[in-house]
């Protein structure tokens, strides 16, 4: 195994997850009832054997930082591996100097004090599987100085809007990193991942910093495009990136269906989580539950229907619930209809009997929220 740490980066200002995001950041979401979004990005890091991880962290910290803990639940080595929380001070969320450099630059330190030679960085806010330890031997193998994720899509003109595209020439090698305009639908989505030498990094944040205060890594990688090696490599399988209220909402509808959900689960490759001790699910005589996903200590007396249900909710009899997001604790009252929405954790729907929007604009439920 080449020695490698990680670094889980958080979203960057230009990506907004309206609602959900007033609450927990991105990595904290809750994912197909039972997971959350930064479990994917730490649990392909340590099925690598990568087992020191830096997370950065920004904004509202608390619930992550609950979830993350001290790591044990990923599998960590507990004596060679570690899991370390950095925060960054940047005051706002869409200010122009919040940007990964700047996060980088005020934990350099700790950086620096890793003593392995090769650094793989992933965000918090995209749904993939990878074996890092493999895509390290082909950046090994290639002679390249940084070595980019990328995943090839059809709907680029109505999807991934707030993410990068790589431009490519025939030997996969990058040519440019840019944002994605919606003016073409076969593109190369850039999964934000990056694969080179600690060296390279640090080098890269010093010289981004000494240019510009605004600029980003990847900024800073197409300023310097012609004086270094930079490669390609495809990813395949299911790739969701959460960057905005449609696309979480799309990310776990399309995890209902089981042969895609065959497509990012393995036996082998497990996704780890924090872990609750709670009692099955309560399937009551009125039940009805088709092609859907129903965690662990729900009561359920109602109709559900290709929806996700998170742990502990409560669903009354009557109550029929369709092409839905549920979060944890929710509780849907006697005869209630609740359709294409996502309902936030905690709240309570019981005393409007109809809730439903367009398909194609799901309603959201504020946390919390009695209706």
């Amino acid at each position: 195994m080449y020695k490698a740490f990680g670094i889980v980066n958080s979203s960057s200002k230009n990506i907004r997850v309206e609602g959900l995001e007033d609450y927990r950041p991105i990595g904290a979401f809750s994912f197909l009832g039972r997971y959350r979004v930064i479990d994917f990005p730490i649990s392909n890091l340590s099925n690598s054997d990568i087992d020191r991880i830096q997370i950065y962290v920004q904004e509202k910290p608390r619930t992550l930082v609950s979830h993350i803990g001290t790591g044990r639940h990923y599998n960590i080595n507990s004596k060679s591996g570690r899991l370390q929380i950095l925060f960054s001070d940047t005051a706002k969320r869409n200010d122009i100097y919040n940007t990964d450099i700047a996060a980088y630059y005020e934990n350099l330190e700790c950086i620096e004090a890793m003593h392995h030679e090769y650094v793989v960085i992933t965000p918090d806010y995209m749904v993939y599987s990878a074996d890092f330890s493999t895509l390290i031997a082909q950046h090994i193998d290639s002679g390249a100085d940084i070595t980019l994720l990328y995943h090839s899509v059809d709907n680029a003109k109505e999807a991934y809007l707030n993410c990068n595209i790589l431009n490519l020439n025939k030997q996969r090698g990058v040519l440019s990193i840019e944002p994605n305009h919606g003016n073409a639908k076969n593109r190369n989505i850039f999964m934000d991942t990056y694969i080179m030498k600690k060296d390279l990094l640090v080098d890269l944040i010093k010289k981004a910093r000494a240019t510009s205060s605004a600029f980003t890594l990847t900024d800073i990688i197409n300023e310097l495009h012609n004086d270094l090696d930079v490669r390609g490599i495809s990813h395949r399988g299911f790739f969701a990136s959460i960057t905005d209220f449609q696309s979480y909402y799309d990310a776990n509808m399309d995890l209902i269906n089981i042969k895609t959900a065959q497509t990012l689960f393995d036996s082998e490759w497990p996704i780890y989580t924090r872990t609750n001790d709670s009692c099955p699910t309560h399937y009551y005589g009125t039940a009805e539950i088709r092609n859907s996903v129903v965690s662990n200590g729900c009561q359920v007396e109602g109709t559900i229907e290709n929806s996700i249900l998170g742990r502990g909710c409560i669903i009354h009899k009557g109550a029929v619930i369709k092409n839905s997001v549920v979060l944890a604790g929710a509780e849907i009252g006697e005869g209630v209809h609740v359709e294409n929405q996502v309902v936030d954790k905690l709240a309570k729907i019981l005393h409007v009997k109809e809730v439903v929007s367009d398909p194609a604009l799901p309603g959201y439920i504020k946390r919390g929220d009695i209706i």
